[in-house]
């Protein structure tokens, strides 16, 4: 655990103010569940909730299926994070921020198909492009994206997009059950 040197005082309701400089930093907004962990010291930790993060076990195995049926790397992410790799080295991807440039499509609820040489680099300090890129929604909540990277090769139509889009909806549903 690193020390910030920033105290704050609970009110009389409860209530902590994460500071700016840290929301910022940790890329927290408002609203943004937070799960809370406390240690053997008597320490109270804060983390990020990623409902798609408590599905790896299924994320992998739908990453695995659809990057064989579309021979393409496919990355599932959180808000924040890769959760689950297939075609592309692990260790590269695994853990990775995603860009900014893939945050601002999921807030827009748009899909993505890479068309006449437009670009979207879905994961920071990472050189693959996205070819297709599809928010997960759950109950009206953005909970991350199904992304298929580009592939020697293989130029993706309407019918990986399409795949991409059922992907993110059959996660979007396992997240309400």
């Amino acid at each position: 655990m690193k020390a910030t040197g920033i105290v704050r005082r609970i009110d009389d309701l409860g209530r902590v103010v994460i500071p700016k400089e840290i929301r910022r930093t940790m890329h927290i907004k408002e609203g943004a569940p937070l799960e809370i962990f406390t240690d053997t010291q008597g320490g109270v930790i804060f983390k990020k909730y990623s409902p798609v993060g408590e599905l790896t076990d299924t994320t992998d195995q739908y990453c695995e299926v659809l990057n064989r049926s579309v021979n393409m790397p496919v990355l599932i992410c959180d808000r924040d994070h890769v959760i689950s790799v297939s075609g592309a080295p692990k260790r590269e991807f695994a853990e990775r921020r995603i860009s900014e440039a893939l945050e601002d499509l999921m807030e827009s609820r748009s899909s993505f198909l890479k068309e006449n040489g437009e670009q979207l680099m879905p994961i920071e300090g990472v050189a693959h492009q996205a070819e297709v890129a599809v928010p997960i929604i759950s109950s009206g909540d953005i909970l991350g994206a199904v992304v298929l990277l580009s592939a020697e090769n293989v130029h993706p139509t309407n019918t990986e997009l399409k795949l991409a889009q059922v992907a993110a909806s059959f996660l979007g549903k396992q997240m309400e059950d």
